[in-house]
């Protein structure tokens, strides 16, 4: 069922971006902002339907909640202090439950993994514009990439039937590491903007004084001292409360674009991370008690979240083109960090096995 509904969404992710790429192109950037209202609207409707229909269909949703409300503390104390006692509770109670859960580090290791730029989100869709890279093609390796994840689904579920499930994260761990080396590789490569002479930017140095010992690029964004970092308002027009760049790149293509290549290459392949996902998913499911399962797998996702928030502060620190590759660097450790959790993980629930 996991893997059934991960291709549900792999799937949307491929139909969505064509469906409202069309509706703007035919109609306006304006229309395609109504149609993903209103699909989103009727979506709205339809999910509440269904955990409507889930709620009366488990008697236990229903005298859990009551259960709740009915609640001795209510009564002795004003109304938000309790929810606020309630919240801290809730919280600590959650935590204590995750952290002496069997599959902590496998847990743990998941989360690690959404601090990244090294996906198919606004960063990496940004950064590429940079590089010279068109929409049209961009949204064709996007297409290209939800297909690859797809195949990933697919390929969880042959692995278990064939090794097992503690193997088959062992064999997705392997292959994602191996399809970042190509990042890695990447910001090392010819067309890189990597430009290490200004990483004083990031320490409130003086980039001027850095700027003359690092290498000369001729592409606007690799730093040059009579070009800026980013174009001008001159360059800038608004339409549709959309900022649309002309002459973003001053008509000039990247010098070369080997880097961008590999670091695509990368991203794309690296989406068999979803096996690893279902993996760790299934893992929770399997080896945590059924009174357990909604608390633990509720940290969770907050912890998903929270490393996925930490990764959009690193971009914060290192903005410009130049600094994506120290972003890659550190989005390659954290994901080697995550995988060597799994591997720890997997090591003692062998151990407890024999």
């Amino acid at each position: 069922v996991n893997a059934t509904m991960r291709r549900i969404d792999q799937v949307t992710n491929i139909l969505a971006p064509l469906a409202v790429g069309q509706v703007m192109t035919l109609a306006s950037n304006v229309a395609g902002c109504g149609f993903i209202l209103g699909w989103n609207l009727v979506s709205l409707m339809v999910e509440f339907i269904l955990l409507s229909r889930v709620y009366r269909m488990v008697p236990m949703l229903e005298q859990n909640c009551r259960s709740g409300v009915q609640s001795k503390e209510m009564g002795e104390s004003p109304l938000c202090i309790w929810r606020f006692r309630q919240l801290l509770r809730t919280w600590r109670d959650g935590w204590k439950a995750y952290y002496r859960q069997p599959v902590f580090l496998a847990g743990m290791g998941l989360a690690f993994l959404y601090t990244t730029v090294l996906g198919f989100d606004c960063i990496t869709t940004g950064y590429a514009y940079t590089q010279g890279i068109s929409g049209s093609l961009l949204s064709l390796l996007m297409g290209v990439s939800a297909v690859t994840g797809l195949a990933g689904t697919v390929m969880f579920t042959r692995l278990r039937k064939a090794y097992g499930l503690l193997d088959t994260g062992l064999i997705s761990s392997c292959l994602h590491l191996s399809c970042l080396t190509l990042c890695f590789f990447s910001i090392f490569a010819p067309g890189s903007p990597m430009d290490l002479s200004r990483l004083g930017h990031l320490m409130g140095a003086n980039t001027e004084d850095l700027g003359g010992q690092g290498k000369r690029h001729s592409h606007p964004f690799r730093g040059s001292n009579n070009q800026p970092l980013l174009p001008d308002r001159s360059s800038i027009h608004w339409t549709n409360s959309t900022v649309l760049f002309q002459n973003f790149h001053t008509g000039s293509a990247p010098e070369s674009y080997i880097s961008i290549i590999l670091l695509f290459l990368g991203v794309i392949t690296a989406r068999v991370l979803w096996s690893f996902d279902l993996t760790v998913t299934q893992l929770l499911q399997e080896t945590i008690s059924e009174l357990e399962r909604g608390v633990v797998s509720g940290v969770q996702s907050s912890i998903n979240y929270l490393m996925d928030l930490l990764h959009f502060v690193m971009v914060i620190c290192a903005s410009q083109p130049q600094h994506f590759g120290i972003l890659v660097i550190i989005s390659v450790l954290f994901v080697a960090a995550g995988h060597a959790m799994y591997f720890t993980y997997v090591r003692k629930a062998k151990k407890k096995q024999r």
